[in-house]
């Protein structure tokens, strides 16, 4: 489980995208554009395979608002969904 109180990749996000793992899940959060909007996109997918490996029928996305509130959202629905890809 990703705690929000040491979670701190708000700044790094907005250069690079973030990946990680937790339980059998692999996960990146990177910015993304819509028009002129910036929004903070979630993926996850089952280890052992890189995100590039991975087909896209086993990865799931959320998007959130860029702002750190969206980024405790972002986690808090990789928590939730931690458990998906260790089955």
């Amino acid at each position: 489980m990703i705690d929000k109180e040491r979670f701190h990749v708000y700044n790094y996000i907005k250069k690079e995208e973030y990946l990680g793992s937790m339980n059998g899940m692999r996960f990146m959060l990177h910015k993304t554009l819509s028009g002129d909007a910036e929004l903070l996109q979630a993926v996850i997918w089952p280890q052992p395979d890189s995100y590039g490996k991975t087909p896209e029928a086993k990865k799931r996305r959320q998007t959130f608002p860029f702002t750190e509130a969206g980024l405790e959202s972002a986690v808090d629905w990789l928590n939730e969904h931690c458990s998906l890809c260790s089955d």
